[in-house]
């Protein structure tokens, strides 16, 4: 195993714990089973530091988790589209790429165009579509549904991950900022 490889899977298993705690302490609810989920924000900067795959498997092996433990059964539909949300933010990390020192405008907007497109995919036509097939619910429900919990998530990611991802590129020595005397 490759360094690069060991960290992802520790970035996996430390962030898919942190998206069972976060997710199951710290959960506002809005209607039904939908609620606030403030772990996407974690997700995303994970996604982004970590890249696509580890953004997957946080998303996907953390849901099921939270589902399992939380509720007894798992919605797939939610699991897929968990770990979507990571891969497609961690996909296009290199347009925001924060180990760099560097989160200004550009990869601000970057960053959450990428959020906005991928949490609507994901909940906008992956939730709905997968209880379609596996519960038979109406779809006027389910597109109500993915389209409330979409936006809940697309405006947590937006604040919160916006709000990570400034502070840890803060973190970071922006490249060229040294010199020698």
């Amino acid at each position: 195993m490759t360094n690069n490889s060991i960290k992802t899977v520790v970035a996996t298993g430390i962030g898919a714990a942190l998206f069972v705690i976060i997710g199951m302490f710290i959960n506002i609810p809005i209607f039904g089973n939908t609620s606030i989920q403030l772990q996407y924000a974690v997700q995303a900067l994970f996604s982004v530091i970590f890249g696509p795959v580890a953004g997957f498997f946080i998303g996907f092996i953390g849901h099921a988790l939270k589902d399992g433990i939380q509720y007894g059964n798992i919605s797939w539909a939610w699991v897929l589209a968990s770990g979507l949300i990571g891969l497609g933010i961690g996909l296009f990390r290199r347009f925001y790429d924060v180990s760099k020192g560097k989160f200004a405008l550009k990869e601000l907007i970057g960053f959450n165009l990428v959020q906005i497109i991928t949490v609507y995919i994901a909940y906008g036509l992956i939730c709905p579509l997968g209880d379609r097939l596996m519960y038979k619910q109406a779809w006027s429900y389910l597109f109500a549904q993915g389209f409330i919990a979409g936006t809940a998530n697309v405006l947590t990611i937006a604040i919160g991950g916006t709000i990570l991802l400034t502070v840890y590129a803060k973190t970071r020595v922006q490249s060229g900022s040294l010199s020698k005397d």
